[in-house]
């Protein structure tokens, strides 16, 4: 098992959540999505899979959840 973080911009509300948890569970092998919601900040998405999963797909995810970005450091 894996587990990773992402850091989430552009999530205000729960619905967004909700969104962003669906889309992430439909990448291969991934079991589990939590998110840490910071409404109008950075956001924390936990994410537990079989294999770690990249950050192209998680951005990819994101895009087509909504208007959710990977934060830059």
């Amino acid at each position: 098992m894996s587990a990773q973080t992402f850091p989430v911009t552009g999530m205000t509300c729960g619905h967004c959540v909700n969104a962003v948890s669906s889309e992430i569970k439909e990448i291969a092998g991934v079991t589990v999505v939590s998110v840490d919601l910071v409404a109008g900040g950075t956001s924390t998405v936990n994410v537990t899979s079989a294999v770690p999963v990249s950050e192209t797909d998680v951005a990819a995810a994101l895009d087509e959840a909504g208007d959710y970005h990977l934060a830059t450091a």
